[in-house]
C-alpha cells in the first residue's frame, strides 16, 4: 500500500528530472489537496522564474514526461499552471486492500534512532497538579508514536528529588515516624506532609535544636552522603512513587519506576561540570557565583544575561543538572535526538544551556535537542487553572471527577449495561476525554478546561472517537462477522466510499508527520476527520444492508481498515477503545 501523495511526489520528481535535467529531479513538487482534483502538483509555478520559462509551459514539459496513468485517471493544466490529479478507483481500492494485510496499517519503520524523552517530572513530596498534565500526556503520546516508528525512546522522568527542601522533609517524618499515618499521606495526600513540614519551618526558632537548624544541617548531612540521612531520603522517594504510580495507572501513561532519572542522579558529577567549564575558559566567577556568559543571551539594558552554574554559596542548580544530563544523554545514552516536554517559560533557559554543552564540546552537532514547548491550562475566566482558594488543582482530583462525570452519562446512555461494564467505559471514557482535549490542540497553545465539552458525544472530543469505533465494533457484531479475519475485496463506486478510503490511505504519513515534528495533534485532526468521513459513508453506503453481496464484502472490508486506523490511532493519542459505547 502507499500514500497517495507521495506516490505522485516521487512520479512528478522524475518527470522534473527528465524535462530539466538531473539537479531538477530532487525540487519539490509542491503535491497538495485540491478541490478541483484529488491532488495538485504546483511546482511548475516555483520553477517558471528559475527557469525564464511561463509557468503553463513549464507544466506541458512535465506533463510530457508524467507518467501516471497506473494511478491517475485524469491529468490536467488549469489556472496559471496547477496540474489537478485525480486518482484512478481501482489503484484507491488496491492500495486500500492492501491495508488490510498490513498489521501496520501504512505506517513506515523509520531508521532506527535513540531518543531520551525528558516528560513528566514532578516533585517528591509535592501533588502532581493540572500543570503536570500536558507534560506527561503530551510526552506519553510522542514516545509511543516514536516507539511505533521504530525508534528507540528512552523515558527520561526527571523527578525533583533533591536539594534543600529535603532537610525539612527528612526532619519531619523522623518527627511524625516513619510508619505513621502522617508520613503515609505521601502516597495519597503530598502536600499535607510537604506543608506540615514546611509550618514546622516557617514557624521554628533560632535555637541550635530549633526544628529548621536540623532541618539545615540535615541537608549538609544529606549532600555529604551520610547513610542515615540518605536511608530516610531513600524512604520519602519512596513513598512518593507509590503516589506517582496511582497517577500515572489512572491516567494510563507508559512511565514505571525504571524510567525514573531524578536530579540525584547527577549529583557526584556537578563538581566535574563546573571544574570543567571552568577549565575551558567557558564560566567566570562574577558577584561570587561561577556563571556562563553567552553571546546573544541579554536582559535589560543589553546586560549579558549569567547561566548560573554554581551559586556563591556554594550550591548547585538546575542549569547544572540540566548540563549533566546532557552530557549523560549524548555518552552514555547515545542520544540521536533529545526531546525535553517541558513548560513554555523554559525556553531560554533551555537555549542558555544547549548553547553551553554546544561550546563544552558535550552536544555534537550531529544530536538535535528539542524543547516540546508545553502551553497552559486555562479556566473558564481566561486564567491558569485554579482552585476556588487559589491553588494549582490536583490532578488525581480532575481525574476522578472526569470519570465521575463519563459514569453519569454511561449510566444514562447505556442502563442495559451491568454496573462493571458501565464502570469500565466510564473509565475509559473520562480519562480519554481529559487526554484527547490535550492532545486535540497544539501543545504550545493554552487551552481553556472544560469537562462537558471533553465528554460531548460531538464535535472533536475523545468521546466522539471512541464512538467511532465502537459503532464499527457493533456493525460487524450484528453481522455475526469477525472484523479481525476479514479480508475482503475492497471497491469504492460510491463518493463516500472513495473518500474513506483516500483518508484512510493517509494514515501513515500522518503518523510519520507527528514523530517528525513532535506535534500529537496532527494525529488527533486526522482521526477527527477520519471519523467524519464514517459519518458521511455511513450516511450513503449501507453496509449490512448493503444492494450486493459484493458491495456488503467491499464495505465490510473497508471499515474494517478503519476500526484498526481508529484504534491504533487511539493508542497513539494513549487513548483506549472500549467495546461498547
Amino acid at each position: 500500500m502507499a500514500d497517495p501523495q507521495e506516490v505522485l511526489s516521487r512520479r512528478v520528481q522524475s518527470a522534473l528530472g527528465a524535462a530539466f535535467g538531473p539537479e531538477y529531479a530532487d525540487t519539490d513538487p509542491v503535491i497538495r489537496p485540491s478541490q478541483f482534483a484529488d491532488y495538485q502538483a504546483n511546482a511548475a509555478l516555483a520553477l517558471a522564474k528559475r527557469l525564464g520559462r511561463k509557468p503553463r509551459e513549464v507544466s506541458a514539459a512535465i506533463m510530457e514526461h508524467l507518467d501516471v496513468s497506473d494511478v491517475c485517471r485524469d491529468v490536467e493544466v488549469s489556472g496559471p499552471g496547477f496540474i489537478n490529479l485525480t486518482l484512478r478507483e481501482d489503484w484507491i481500492a488496491e492500495q486500500t486492500r492492501q491495508l488490510l494485510d498490513d498489521p501496520r496499517v501504512g505506517v513506515p519503520l523509520q531508521e532506527r534512532l535513540n531518543i531520551p524523552l525528558d516528560y513528566s517530572a514532578p516533585n517528591v513530596a509535592k501533588e502532581m497538579h493540572v500543570g503536570h498534565l500536558r507534560t506527561t500526556v503530551v510526552g506519553d503520546s510522542l514516545a509511543r508514536t516514536l516507539e511505533f516508528l521504530g525508534h528507540n525512546v528512552i523515558r527520561q522522568n526527571h523527578i525533583g528529588d533533591w536539594g534543600t527542601p529535603f532537610g525539612m522533609l527528612i526532619e519531619h517524618l523522623l518527627e511524625v515516624g516513619e510508619e505513621s499515618a502522617d508520613a503515609d499521606l505521601l502516597t495519597t495526600d503530598p502536600n499535607a506532609f510537604y506543608q506540615a513540614a514546611r509550618t514546622k519551618f516557617d514557624s521554628s526558632g533560632e535555637g541550635e535544636d530549633e526544628f529548621a537548624a536540623r532541618a539545615r544541617r540535615r541537608v549538609v548531612a544529606l549532600q555529604g552522603g551520610d547513610g542515615e540521612t540518605l536511608r530516610l531520603w531513600r524512604k520519602l522517594v519512596g513513598l512518593s512513587k507509590v503516589y506517582f504510580n496511582k497517577v500515572y495507572t489512572k491516567l494510563g501513561v507508559t512511565l514505571t519506576d525504571d524510567d525514573l532519572a531524578g536530579e540525584s542522579s547527577y549529583n557526584a558529577v556537578l563538581a566535574d561540570v563546573c571544574d570543567e567549564l571552568e577549565a575551558k575558559g567557558i564560566a567566570e566567577v562574577s558577584d561570587g557565583a561561577l556563571c556562563v556568559f553567552l553571546e546573544g543571551f541579554t536582559g535589560r539594558e543589553d546586560k549579558p544575561v549569567p547561566l548560573i552554574i554554581r551559586k556563591s554559596d556554594g550550591g548547585y542548580g538546575y542549569a547544572t543538572t540540566d548540563l549533566a544530563t546532557v552530557r549523560y544523554r549524548v555518552d552514555d545514552l547515545k542520544a540521536d535526538r533529545v526531546l525535553y516536554v517541558v513548560g513554555a517559560p523554559q525556553a531560554m533557559h533551555f537555549k542558555m544551556v544547549w548553547a553551553t554543552a554546544r561550546k563544552a564540546g558535550w552536544l555534537p552537532d550531529s544530536v538535535e535537542t528539542t524543547h516540546v514547548q508545553i502551553g497552559n491550562v486555562l479556566g473558564p475566566d481566561g486564567k491558569i487553572l485554579r482552585t476556588r482558594s487559589g491553588q494549582p488543582v490536583r490532578l488525581m482530583q480532575l481525574l476522578d471527577e472526569a470519570i465521575e462525570r463519563a459514569a453519569a452519562v454511561v449510566a444514562q446512555n447505556r442502563p442495559d449495561l451491568d454496573a462493571e461494564q458501565q464502570a469500565e467505559i466510564a473509565y475509559k471514557v473520562g480519562i480519554g476525554a481529559v487526554k484527547y482535549a490535550d492532545l486535540s490542540v497544539s501543545h504550545d497553545t493554552e487551552y481553556v478546561f472544560d469537562f462537558d465539552r471533553m465528554l460531548a458525544l460531538t464535535g472533536n472530543t475523545g468521546p466522539y472517537l471512541q464512538y467511532a469505533q465502537a459503532r464499527i465494533r457493533s456493525i460487524f457484531r450484528k453481522g455475526g462477522v469477525d472484523p479481525q479475519a476479514f479480508d475482503g475485496r475492497i471497491s469504492v463506486a460510491e463518493g463516500a466510499e472513495r473518500d474513506l478510503a483516500l483518508k484512510l490511505l493517509g494514515f501513515g504519513a500522518v503518523v510519520e508527520q507527528v514523530g517528525d515534528h513532535l506535534q500529537p495533534h496532527r494525529l488527533s485532526t486526522y482521526l477527527f476527520e477520519l471519523a467524519q468521513n464514517l459519518t458521511a459513508f455511513y450516511e450513503h453506503c449501507p453496509v449490512l444492508t448493503a444492494g450486493t453481496e459484493a458491495e456488503r464484502e467491499s464495505r465490510l472490508a473497508l471499515v474494517s481498515v478503519a476500526l484498526r486506523v481508529l484504534v491504533q490511532g487511539l493508542e497513539l493519542l494513549g487513548v483506549e477503545s472500549p467495546e461498547y459505547m
